[in-house]
């Protein structure tokens, strides 16, 4: 069968939707499905891209909804060649200009949501939340009543997006995300990072690998790193990991030197391939305390490499990663992060050591994407 993805871009630094559609579509392409993609990012943008299917870039697109009227002839002209089209995120000419295209056509669409109708952008952007609504009445809700099913990719993201918008109706399912388990040298990889950051050798440390952004509660983090200064053990450090599209790095750096922990707190950018996996197996723990995280590619991937995982609550996923005693689960403010640091590093030798084996059973259990690829085929009709 032959499936078609629609996505605003596909440049791996904006995060999880990309991520998860590649995950997926290496499963469905081994399995004999066909695979393919159009977003609104540049022809040459999209060339560039190492992925697996094909990609074609309809241009940017105008402001920032980055309409593209290309988008709705192109669909419609090929929408018989796909069996089904999976649309990723709202609030951008992408999901709009596919409804255009295919709401009274044969071929059946469905659509994730990705987190973007969570609680947390109302009560954080409340005048912007009004326009939103505005904007759901007008077209935006249109796109999911007609989808065949709006994809949640948990129970807890299914929960949270209920009323968040009023004026239409939709058909809800769960498709949960998921992640390939890792297949290179475990040994390798952590040499690799090592000589990379050689000033973190015979040190310990807890990860943050994500952009670094307010949402993912960075200041939230070196502030609770920098206020356990006392109870902290002598060495352990924590790396921050990821890129900075807002230029925020030099004022927590501030912050850490204010707190005199500057010396403990590693900035390394963004990591990829090797370097990556060798951070997140070699780190005591991975920590997230976003406000908000629709699903946490990372928490599931550092969970395969058998590394706990410390987040906040209001990263989607947190039920999981409790039930299989994967890790810690706290509020998203600063006692809730300092919880976290702290309790992890009250646990014994042998209470880590079970964490690290549950942690791996956690994400073979749940996060598995030979697993949860199967669940989406499903729910799009590609598998009974």
């Amino acid at each position: 069968m032959r499936l078609l993805h629609v996505i605003r871009g596909t440049d791996p630094e904006t995060g999880g939707p990309i991520e998860a559609l590649i995950r997926i579509s290496e499963v469905l392409m081994r399995d004999g499905h066909e695979v393919e993609v159009v977003s609104l990012e540049e022809a040459e943008d999209a060339r560039r891209r190492n992925f697996p299917f094909p990609i074609t870039g309809l241009g940017e697109g105008v402001g920032r909804y980055h309409y593209n009227a290309r988008l709705k002839p192109w669909l419609r002209e090929r929408a018989n060649n796909f069996d089904a089209v999976v649309l990723h995120g709202l609030w951008n000419y992408s999901s709009m200009g596919a409804w255009r295209a295919l709401r009274r056509h044969a071929t059946p669409y469905f659509i994730f949501t990705h987190g973007m109708m969570d609680p947390w952008f109302r009560e954080r952007y409340p005048l912007k939340h009004l326009a939103k609504q505005m904007f759901w009445l007008l077209g935006e809700g249109l796109v999911l009543r007609d989808a065949n099913a709006v994809l949640f990719t948990c129970e807890e993201e299914r929960l949270r997006s209920r009323n968040a918008f009023w004026g239409f109706d939709y058909r809800e399912r769960v498709a949960l995300l998921g992640t390939a388990d890792p297949r290179g040298d475990a040994e390798m990889e952590k040499a690799a990072f090592s000589e990379a950051y050689p000033q973190l050798h015979g040190r310990k440390f807890l990860l943050f690998l994500s952009r670094i952004h307010p949402k993912k509660g960075c200041d939230l983090l070196v502030e609770a790193f920098g206020a356990l200064a006392k109870e902290l053990p002598d060495h352990l450090d924590l790396v921050m990991a990821g890129p900075d599209a807002l230029g925020w790095i030099p004022e927590l750096e501030k912050t850490a030197k204010t707190l005199g922990m500057a010396h403990r707190i590693h900035w390394v950018g963004m990591l990829k391939g090797a370097l990556k996996w060798g951070a997140l197996r070699s780190a005591e723990a991975l920590i997230l305390p976003s406000h908000q995280e629709n699903f946490g590619i990372v928490v599931a991937e550092a969970m395969a490499c058998s590394t706990p995982v410390l987040i906040s609550n209001k990263v989607n996923i947190w039920r999981e990663v409790e039930a299989s005693e994967a890790g810690l689960a706290e509020n998203d403010d600063a006692e809730g992060t300092r919880s976290l640091i702290r309790r992890f590093c009250a646990l014994g030798a042998e209470e880590r050591a079970r964490m690290k084996t549950s942690a791996r059973a956690g994400f073979l259990k749940y996060f598995d994407i030979e697993n949860t690829a199967q669940e989406f085929a499903r729910a799009i009709g590609f598998s009974e």
